[in-house]
Parts: C-alpha cells; sequence; structure tokens
C-alpha cells in the first residue's frame, strides 16, 4: 500500500481526514484500501473475578438472539497459545495461560467471544451468555508472599558498608503507582479473511507488526507469508501496545475459523481493565555518603508487579532500573537487587522510558535525603557526585558501556536557566524545588530499511520501525535527504505495513530515531555507492543495520511547586529542562517528545494511579475516577 503523494507525511495525511487507524479500516476510510466485506462485530465476555475457576458456561439462549453468528468460549479456544514472552533478557518464570482457559487470574479476562452483525447485537447477546464461577481469594501486587517470576542483580565495587561512623546514611522508600498508557486510539483489531487466497489481513493497533505477524501465523499454524499485519497510525502506545494481546490471538482465530471479516475496539474502560498497565513497583535504597557530600555506597532493592500474565517485553522495566543504578553518579561501592512478582491483576509492561524513570526515581530522592541529612545544597551534592566528560565513555558491564555526557554543563544550565539561586533563597514552607539529573540507555540491536531510487529523483523509504505518532515519517525523511543531497518532500516513507516493508523491531526502548535512522543512513551509503558503480534506475538496497551499543541520552529537569494555603493544591509554577539527546533531527519533533513525556511525568506524580482493593476489584475503571492531566495541570511557566 503505497500512500499518495499529496499525503507524504503524517500530519497532513491526519490533517485531510485521511488518518489509518484501525476503526477507519473497518469502515473502509483509508486511502488505497478497498472496503472489506461487512465485518462481524466482536465483544468479549469477561471475568468479574481476579482469581476464579469457570465450572459452567451456557451460551445457548445467547446464540439464538438476532444478529448473532457466533460464539466461542475456552472450550474453543483452549489450544491456542498465549502470547510470546522475550526470553533472552534473563531467567523468567512464564505463566502458561494460553490465549484464553477456565482459570481466571485477573479481573477483565476474558471467558468467551461474541460475534454478531452489529455491535449492539453482540453487546446483547455477551450480557446473555452465563457463567458460573468458583470464586478463590486474590493475591495483590507486590505481596510478600507472591510468586517471583524474575530476579536480577547488580553489583560493582567493594561490599556494601553495614555501619561507619564517618559515613551518614539516608534511606528511602517509594510506592509507584500502576499507570495506564491511555492512547488516543484504545487496542483495535480487524481482521479480514479471504477464502480464494487463505490469506489473513490483521489491522492492528500495535507497536510491532512484524512480530505480530509471526506470532498469529504461528497461533493459526500459517506461513508467515499468507498473514499480513497493518498498522499505519495507531493513535499513541507508550509501550501499552508493544505485545500481542490474547484477544489478537482469538479474534485472527475466529476470523480464520468463520472466514469472515471481524472488527473488534476495545472501550476505554475494557483498556483500564485489561490492557497493560506501567509502573507498579516499591523502591528501596539506602545511600552512605561522607561528611563533606561525597558518596561512597549505594544499596537498592526493588519489586515490580507483573500482574496475571506476561507481556513480551514484561521484564524490560525491572532490568534497565536494574543495570542503570546508580544513573549518572560516581558511587564506589553498588548492590542492586531486584524481584518481578506476579498478581491477580491485569499485566504490566513497558511504559514510557520503561524501567529507566524508576531508577531516576529511586536515585534522585535518595540524593535529597542524603544531601538533607547533611545540611548540604541539592544541588551541590548532585555537582560533587556526578562523572565528569572525561570519564566518559565508561564500561558498564562486558557488553554494555555508557557513552559521552556531561553532567555538570546539565545541572548548570538548568540552574541557570531556573535561576536556581533566587529560588532557593526565596522558599517558604509552601514553595518547593526539585531536581531531576538522569541518564538513560535509548534502544540497541538493529532495524531495517529498503531504499529505492527512481528516475523522476524520487525516493521510496520502506522502514521496518513503526510510528505511534512521533512523526517518524517526517524524521526519516530528513535523514534519508540530507544524505542523500535532495529535499525530504523528494523522499517517500512507507512503515507499519508488512506486506510492503522489510520485517523489522518496531517503535519500541526508545529505539526509533537511534537505531532505526542509523539504519536509514547505512542504507543510503549502499545506494550511493551501487549508483556511483553505474547501477540502472530505478535500484533498490536492502540493510538491516545493527549497532554495536546503546545510544545513552541524559538530561536535568528543575521545577518550581506551590501549595495553596487554602485549599491543599499543588500546582507547578515553573519547569525548566536542559535535555542532551544527541543530534536532534527535527527539533519541533524533539520538542512535541519532551512537552509529551513532562505532561506524563506529571500525571504519574501529581495524579494517575490505578487503583485496585483487596479483592483484586479495579475502582479506577473509567476515566471519571482514572485522572489523566489537563492543560490546566501543566506548568505555567515550561522552558525547554
Amino acid at each position: 500500500m503505497m500512500a499518495s503523494p499529496l499525503l507524504r507525511r503524517e500530519d497532513e495525511r491526519l490533517l485531510v481526514g485521511a488518518g489509518q487507524f484501525v476503526g477507519n479500516t473497518a469502515l473502509g476510510k483509508c486511502v488505497g484500501e478497498p472496503l472489506s466485506p461487512q465485518p462481524l462485530h466482536a465483544v468479549f465476555v469477561r471475568s468479574p473475578y481476579a482469581k476464579a475457576r469457570v465450572t459452567a458456561i451456557d451460551s445457548e439462549h445467547a446464540a439464538s438472539l438476532p444478529g448473532v453468528r457466533a460464539i466461542f468460549t475456552h472450550q474453543d479456544l483452549n489450544h491456542l497459545p498465549q502470547p510470546q514472552v522475550n526470553l533472552s533478557l534473563g531467567d523468567i518464570t512464564v505463566m502458561q495461560n494460553g490465549a484464553m482457559n477456565s482459570a481466571l487470574a485477573y479481573v477483565g479476562q476474558a471467558v468467551a467471544l461474541v460475534l454478531a452483525s452489529s455491535r449492539s447485537a453482540a453487546l446483547a447477546a455477551a450480557d446473555a451468555v452465563m457463567v458460573d464461577y468458583e470464586s478463590h481469594e486474590a493475591t495483590l501486587d507486590c505481596a510478600k508472599d507472591a510468586a517471583v517470576l524474575a530476579q536480577l542483580s547488580h553489583v560493582q565495587g567493594s561490599p556494601v558498608p553495614t555501619s561507619h561512623t564517618d559515613h551518614a546514611t539516608a534511606a528511602v522508600h517509594i510506592k509507584l503507582p500502576r499507570v495506564a498508557a491511555s492512547a488516543l486510539e484504545p487496542r483495535a483489531a480487524h481482521m479480514v479473511w479471504d477464502d480464494n487466497s487463505q490469506t489473513l489481513t490483521a489491522h492492528l493497533s500495535t507497536q510491532t507488526p512484524a512480530r505480530a505477524q509471526s506470532e498469529l501465523a504461528a497461533a493459526l499454524n500459517m506461513p508467515a507469508a499468507q498473514v499480513r499485519v497493518v498498522a499505519i497510525d495507531i493513535g499513541g502506545a507508550f509501550g501499552g501496545k508493544a505485545s500481542l494481546f490474547p484477544e489478537d490471538i482469538v479474534l485472527a482465530f475466529a476470523a480464520q475459523t468463520l472466514r469472515a471479516s471481524i472488527v473488534w475496539q476495545a472501550t476505554r474502560g475494557e483498556d483500564l481493565l485489561s490492557a497493560t498497565h506501567g509502573r507498579g513497583s516499591q523502591l528501596e535504597a539506602k545511600i552512605w555518603a561522607d561528611t563533606s557530600g561525597q558518596l561512597q555506597a549505594l544499596e537498592a532493592n526493588m519489586q515490580f508487579t507483573l500482574g496475571a500474565w506476561l507481556p513480551y517485553s514484561a521484564i524490560v522495566p525491572l532490568r534497565n532500573a536494574v543495570r542503570i543504578l546508580p544513573g549518572p553518579y560516581r558511587v564506589p561501592s553498588v548492590a542492586v537487587q531486584g524481584i518481578a512478582t506476579a498478581s491477580n491483576a491485569a499485566a504490566v509492561g513497558i511504559y514510557r522510558g520503561a524501567g529507566r524513570p524508576e531508577a531516576a526515581i529511586l536515585m534522585e530522592r535518595a540524593m535529597d535525603a542524603a544531601a538533607a541529612h547533611l545540611g548540604i545544597d541539592p544541588l551541590a551534592m548532585r555537582l560533587a557526585n556526578v562523572w565528569q566528560p572525561q570519564d566518559l565513555p565508561r564500561a558498564l558491564s562486558e557488553s554494555a558501556y555508557q557513552d559521552s555526557a556531561d553532567f555538570p554543563a546539565l545541572l548548570n544550565r538548568c540552574a541557570e536557566l531556573f535561576d536556581y539561586p533566587a529560588k532557593r533563597k526565596a522558599l517558604t514552607k509552601l514553595h518547593g524545588i526539585g531536581i531531576a539529573l538522569y541518564t538513560e540507555p535509548c534502544g540497541a540491536g538493529g532495524e531495517s530499511v529498503r531504499l529505492s531510487a527512481h528516475s523522476d529523483g524520487t525516493y521510496v523509504l520502506a522502514t521496518g520501525s513503526t510510528a505511534q505518532g512521533q512523526g517518524r515519517e517526517t524524521s526519516y525523511a530528513h535523514i534519508a535527504a540530507q544524505a542523500l543531497g535532495c529535499g525530504p518532500e523528494q523522499i517517500q516513507v512507507t512503515h507499519g505495513d508488512t506486506a510492503h516493508n522489510p520485517a523489522g523491531v518496531g517503535a519500541l526502548a526508545s529505539r526509533s530515531t537511534a537505531i532505526g535512522g542509523s539504519a536509514v543512513l547505512a542504507a543510503v551509503k549502499q545506494l550511493k555507492t551501487d549508483l556511483s558503480a553505474g547501477q540502472t534506475l530505478p535500484h533498490t538496497v536492502e540493510v538491516f543495520e545493527s549497532v554495536p551499543n546503546e545510544a545513552w541520552a541524559s538530561g536535568c529537569v528543575m521545577v518550581a511547586v506551590r501549595i495553596d494555603e487554602d485549599t491543599g493544591q499543588l500546582s507547578i509554577d515553573e519547569l525548566v529542562w536542559a535535555d542532551d539527546c544527541g543530534v536532534a533531527i527535527h527539533p519541533q519533533l524533539v520538542h512535541g517528545q519532551l512537552v509529551g513525556g513532562m505532561a506524563q511525568g506529571i500525571g504519574q506524580a501529581l495524579m494517575e494511579r490505578i487503583v485496585y482493593d483487596e479483592y483484586g476489584q479495579l475502582l479506577t475503571g473509567s476515566l471519571m475516577d482514572y485522572a489523566l492531566p489537563r492543560a490546566t495541570d501543566m506548568p505555567a511557566k515550561v522552558i525547554i
């Protein structure tokens, strides 16, 4: 599927109403796509219990209602596999639940699928499905007796001291709530079965179309070439759409079995109930420093909840948090322990930063605690302990290293823009200053690109990376155009369709520009080499470019906060952010990413929280209960 030349960039496409979201495909509104057969509408029957077993299910009456085409229960679907888990990141115990079965482990788990000619008919039939349950006591997040599914550690330097008379000690304990990714378009699937070609086209709201293609093909016992996954516009993801979901596998099987087109669009409530959540951890740290403020040792213990089933990258937040600490600071002795445990709640996966923010939050809180204990200015405490530019890069392990950064410059630049000395002097009991310094690895591995040169001076760049709203088409066009010596308007970028793009990794792990952009440059280099050797046009090259190490970004944020004396309401008067992202390919897109990250960070810090009660029942099942940040919650003054 090739985009119209007039709709080359995602911003232009969306502005003229030509967005290719999954919901649009079911309505036949996508450019260049024929209207599929009238789809059946899917509705899932979901468990009201956090831990239970289905003892009986009666769908006979529901199946007889007007418009109902079919009803699938766990008895029809218990042979289907659960989504794949990445086992290369550590020793992980995978809970074998399958895509749908009688053993239920969280509220909202699907127990049946209803397919009907309209959504209203499917909803009515879903209400008529009778299910008997045998309920059991639920295990809550981070419970002491929760099953440990993964355990990781990071130790460097000499043993952490247990006691020293000449060392000051500070300790912090943090509970980070679960949060919801809350994408513009909730999860959605439009499965189109072609009985003539025996192929399945799966329009999915996913960050990883190539992996989704291979997983769906394996689940359906089909060659991968007979499964096409399309994910052009997905309305945001933030990690929440990185994994295939059990619902996706079930819907694909139903389309294949019924030889039909099926559309499912999750409601916001369904996503809050059964989509993957982010964060959800308990973090503890103890920090030792001498009386001058020099750090001597760090000890950290972290417990991450993984919920009731494992998404593909479930272990990544724990892995990242463990390996990043102590972040930008030089600490001679470090001992970090982390575990990931199961619970009877929705799965927890990667969410914007995926363990990097957890490491930064813990370390920065510990630094503030140590500075307060010693009576040292928090900024001075940080400046005295950061790695100096000349000390970087440095090895973290045999296979990884932290590359260049200038932490003193970030702190000083942020302090200058923030006017830190003046604000520090003006502090009252109702005013506060927050400082956060961070460093984070951004992507690893490789990515694919197919680049074609045409005789009219235009190029088609097909990437295995995808987009979730970051402006990927624009940034890749700029990278290629600069390397080719042409205008960005001469580059047509395609992505997100396994039928027209090379198999790649996708958009996750902050990798798309650093890794995908490097692959674009490698493809341009190969194309120019071929053309200089006399190749005729049109000519195409295809590469899979791997990078030897991760790229590391860093930055500093300072905020001025105030509490209203009458209402107790906290507000952010000013936020200053100095971020070192390396080469800014497109400054406007970079700025947009920072503003979006700021909004999500403020949301988590001040208002967003997924809440379960002691029985595992979700109490924040709608946006009336789950508080997303609004424009009025943003800082009055922002300098980025």
